[in-house]
């Protein structure tokens, strides 16, 4: 069971709007047994998308074809789907009736033409009710083929994926089961991953296969079986992956979607321990807060944190001794256990982490190499610290930083 995507819209291809649409329909087909056979981005422009949908007819079962919709002259999809399937549009008296509610209870200004128009859609279309906006999605068979057009606007379409898209095609296809499941791996690159795991990996069953997924300090392995048997098939992964996890116990963070990301790991050890968390970022800039606090229930283990960018604020602020700044560089593990010790103690928390380095592409306050960076760990009886070369590009030394402060909590907690 194949599908293809299409998404339509000049602000996707200028790069002024990332496709996220793609990626959650994607997910969603997959979880129910479709394998999307490609994704497609074009231009806003009639000959381009006659020519996707002929492709996409030619390659798939289901093709989601999203944007275009919308009451201006620039939204062409509607018409262009009646060239391809030599039809016209007629009015939907359903889709004219919540378009009249949506203005009436929420919108709260005059009803234009243009947008009652929106109630248009082919005469072979299936409407399918968008009840949070006025464009709504379409559903047309063709040769044992459905294609189907929903809008561009990301809640819209999740709302129409949701309710109407997925249960319909549950209703008409028998379909497969597919599993995927993601070992994530910390502190090994992919190399030398791949050479750890090789013999296990070459006697994986055919119908297993493993694909890795590298990313700063962190290789995530995903292993997909698809097949008609859903006990066989989850029963075989998990065996797959318990004969893994000692080949890379050192490795081993946790089951994405299970333990997560190693941020997730750790929040749910501090709050199982009752134990809290404190930061002081420089030169991460408050990219460790923003990955704690990314989740709901945060504030059950994370006092908070403080981003003293600048020398002056890691005295005035934090109290980090001036005279230790002078004597070692604001970039150091001196500096870097003072401000974690500082820290634990300003939120009263049970540790503390801090970075403190050069991520470049200039020196700054301190002598250091771009890419030193010092990251240090505080609890009630332990400080301790670790110094890191991450190289000259500025993102990599950022991103790297943080899974290195990471990885450091975590052996410590």
């Amino acid at each position: 069971m194949q599908a293809e995507i299409i998404t339509i819209g000049d602000e996707i291809l200028i790069g002024q709007i990332v496709d996220t649409n793609s990626a959650f329909i994607g997910k969603i087909l997959n979880s129910i047994g479709v394998s999307v056979y490609q994704i497609t981005s074009i231009q806003d422009d009639k000959e381009h998308i006659l020519k996707a949908l002929a492709e996409a007819e030619a390659n798939a079962d289901i093709i989601i074809v999203t944007g275009g919709l919308g009451p201006t002259k620039d939204d062409i999809t509607k018409h262009t789907i009646c060239t391809y399937f030599n039809d016209h549009l007629v009015r939907n008296q359903a889709v004219t009736e919540n378009i009249e509610r949506l203005w009436r209870d929420y919108v709260k200004q005059p009803l234009q033409q243009v947008n009652l128009d929106q109630a248009l859609i082919p005469s072979q279309a299936q409407a399918l009710m968008n009840t949070v906006g006025s464009a709504p999605g379409m559903w047309i068979e063709k040769n044992n083929k459905v294609f189907i057009s929903l809008p561009g606007v990301p809640y819209e379409m999740r709302l129409l994926m949701e309710n109407e898209v997925i249960p319909k095609l549950k209703t008409k296809y028998k379909r497969p089961y597919i599993l995927h499941k993601t070992v994530i791996t910390y502190g090994v690159g992919e190399s030398l991953l791949a050479e750890k795991i090789s013999v296990w990996e070459s006697n994986l069953p055919e119908y297993i296969k493993l694909a890795y997924l590298p990313n700063f300090g962190k290789v995530r392995l995903r292993l997909s079986a698809i097949g008609i048997n859903n006990d066989l098939i989850t029963q075989t992964v998990n065996a797959e992956i318990q004969k893994l996890l000692p080949l890379i116990s050192e490795e081993f963070v946790g089951i994405e979607e299970e333990d997560g990301d190693l941020e997730l790991v750790i929040a749910k050890r501090l709050v199982k321990s009752g134990k809290t968390l404190a930061l002081a970022e420089s030169c991460t800039g408050g990219k460790m807060a923003e990955l704690f606090t990314a989740s709901a229930g945060a504030s059950a283990f994370f006092k908070g944190g403080l981003v003293t960018y600048a020398t002056q604020s890691k005295i005035d602020i934090l109290g980090v001794p001036e005279a230790l700044i002078e004597a070692h560089s604001v970039v150091s593990a001196e500096v870097a256990e003072s401000m974690a010790k500082k820290a634990r103690i300003l939120y009263k928390s049970d540790y503390a982490i801090s970075t403190t380095g050069n991520a470049g592409p200039l020196k700054g306050d301190s002598g250091a190499e771009v890419g030193t960076v010092f990251i240090a760990f505080a609890s009630e009886n332990k400080v301790v610290s670790q110094k890191l070369q991450l190289g000259s590009n500025r993102e990599r030394v950022l991103n790297k930083a943080v899974n290195k402060a990471l990885e450091l909590l975590k052996k410590e907690i």
